[in-house]
């Protein structure tokens, strides 16, 4: 009902930048809210930043003042600017649509994309 296209993931070096996108389609009404999660090897999945129809956005302590989270409400796309890429900010990073309604339901549902790899490394 719903799917994702991500891009923007790659190799970088150190205090390199790295914009990443992710676009949902399909039966879309609405959705509350967008963003990016990321998993290293070993550790848990975790909340980078996400973004609200509103606007609102909520980050990640170690990414704050270095990634910036935007959106197109009208394209269902959300956006992740990262500069000042360090080492450990390597991980699969994720696309999520928090509190979507699908036209014809009711019900809001959380949905991910398939993940996009970033490696920073010199």
């Amino acid at each position: 009902q719903v799917q994702f296209v991500e891009s923007g993931g790659g190799l970088v070096q150190p205090g390199g930048s790295l914009r990443l996108s992710c676009a949902a389609s399909g039966s879309i009404f609405s959705i509350y809210a967008m963003g990016w999660y990321r998993q290293a090897p070993g550790k848990q999945r975790e909340l980078v930043a996400d973004i609200t129809t509103g606007g609102s956005t909520n980050y990640a302590d170690s990414v704050k003042d270095r990634f910036t989270i935007s959106r197109d409400n009208a394209k269902n796309t959300v956006y992740l600017q990262m500069n000042s890429l360090k080492p450990e900010d390597t991980a699969v990073y994720y696309c999520n649509a928090h509190g979507v309604v699908v036209t014809g339901t009711h019900k809001p549902n959380d949905y991910w994309g398939q993940g996009t790899q970033v490696t920073v490394s010199s």
